[in-house]
């Protein structure tokens, strides 16, 4: 992750993207060795320094500042130096956290992070203000209605940006590409996100969606697709898309790779606590018996995507297609330390089945396609022979083919040009093993003669 974006990754209003275990409590240690330890590593002069500093602020500062919110200011400065993933989660944000994992909140519906001093946008959530609005990811909020952003801590940002479902906000956007900043204005709502969303695709081709990863995004995943193969029963390969998505629930990701697997490796963690070090395996069971599988991902795609993409990528069982991911390989642990506080610390890197880190790197697709805007070179006017009044029709019965049957096409090339592409391998995938399949059956008369 980009060393600029310091305070972590926030979703508007209460979602957090990151890859997320949860702890009970607090490792506990042997009263006497924490005792034993505690006095053999606390450096006592830095204590000193520490004590003196905080009784000037208190003292001196020219705002009276109680005990308690001093030393809760100490406690996120702490976290806030490790990574830009570790947190002090107060009760508001402790609580927002927790309800992330059902899928609802409320807001506006995007991810951002903290860059340069202003909101950087990771990717707008399907299907929300933010998304139908036309906010995009990399786009940087300056300005939030008549309040500035440069100055604002990001919580500050957040919590500005957040309001009643109906009440307006605008912001004012740089976008790479484009002179002058954006005025873009969003109305409140509250938040469902959709964990998974899909369709067919050209009659033959499943596509699957995932927003984001919650605590039942695998078996959300499971029966989107079987609703399809019940409805298709000819389905000839599937398409996942990770793209814009900012991961979630490291134990969803484990459920959604483990659909389109049979056995090995899914993802491993490493830590310095032994609770830490855990390979995580695929169970029988590939949910689409084995069909050609592609897996969209880009620059939005972070954290528990990365870990899907990279074990279907390192098993052989996708091809991934799109730009590389975001490039985030941590861990974090939320870690009550109250009834309604609770820390979030980095415990540990994941890697995939290879033994790959993707920390600060993200996953390099298998083939690399910009999601770009497409116009087909043609005639004004193209007309063909299916076209022209009164022409023959074909001998062989076939169906006729005018210049309008292209549009559909030539639409879907210029609305999602990586779909596009991710469905021209499959029907290649198809084309190959059709001709394989030919090819044997030709050569197996041949073959009995000559054993004969």
């Amino acid at each position: 992750m980009p060393p600029s974006l310091k305070h972590g990754i926030f979703i508007l209003a209460l979602l957090a993207s990151t890859t997320l275990t949860w702890a009970e409590q607090a490792p506990e240690q042997d009263p006497d060795t924490q005792q034993s330890d505690s006095i053999s590593v606390l450096p006592l002069e830095d204590l000193r320094v520490f004590t003196k500093a905080y009784d000037h602020i208190r003292q001196a500062y020219i705002d009276e500042i109680d005990d308690r919110t001093l030393l809760e200011y100490a406690i996120r400065g702490m976290l806030e130096q490790l990574d830009p993933h570790s947190a002090f989660l107060d009760a508001s944000t402790f609580d927002d956290l927790q309800v992330n994992t059902t899928g609802e909140f409320g807001g506006l519906g995007i991810e951002v992070g903290m860059e340069d001093g202003f909101v950087k946008v990771v990717s707008p959530i399907d299907d929300t203000p933010a998304a139908r609005g036309g906010v995009e990811a990399g786009d940087l909020i300056i300005k939030l209605d008549d309040t500035p952003v440069k100055g604002l801590t990001l919580d500050q940002a957040v919590e500005k940006m957040r309001g009643k479902k109906g009440t307006a906000i605008t912001l004012t956007i740089v976008r790479d590409g484009v002179e002058q900043p954006l005025e873009i204005t969003l109305v409140r709502d509250i938040i469902k996100v959709r964990s998974v969303r899909s369709e067919i695709e050209e009659d033959h081709f499943a596509y699957v969606r995932i927003a984001q990863f919650q605590v039942n995004t695998a078996s959300d995943v499971k029966n989107a697709y079987q609703k399809l193969a019940k409805k298709h029963s000819d389905l000839r390969g599937l398409v996942l898309d990770l793209r814009n998505n900012p991961g979630g629930v490291l134990q969803a990701s484990v459920e959604v790779a483990d659909l389109f697997l049979n056995d090995g490796l899914v993802v491993y963690t490493e830590g310095r606590l032994p609770d830490s070090n855990v390979k995580y395996k695929a169970t029988p069971g590939d949910i689409t018996n084995g069909l050609p599988l592609v897996v969209l991902i880009n620059d939005g795609s972070a954290s528990a995507s990365e870990i899907v993409a990279g074990a279907l990528q390192d098993q052989r069982r996708a091809l991934v297609l799109g730009t590389r991911s975001f490039g985030k390989g941590s861990v974090q642990t939320v870690i009550p330390i109250t009834d309604d506080r609770a820390v979030k610390l980095t415990t540990a890197l994941y890697y995939t089945p290879n033994g790959r880190s993707i920390q600060a790197q993200g996953i390099e697709p298998d083939i690399v396609v910009e999601r770009v805007r497409v116009t087909a070179v043609r005639p004004r006017i193209a007309v063909k022979e299916a076209d022209l009044s009164g022409h023959l029709k074909n001998a062989s019965g076939g169906d006729e083919v005018s210049s309008k049957d292209d549009k559909t096409e030539t639409q879907l090339h210029n609305q999602d040009s990586q779909l596009y592409e991710a469905l021209n391998i499959l029907k290649s995938l198809n084309l190959f093993k059709k001709s394989q399949e030919m090819h044997g059956q030709a050569a197996q008369p041949e073959a009995a003669s000559d054993a004969g």
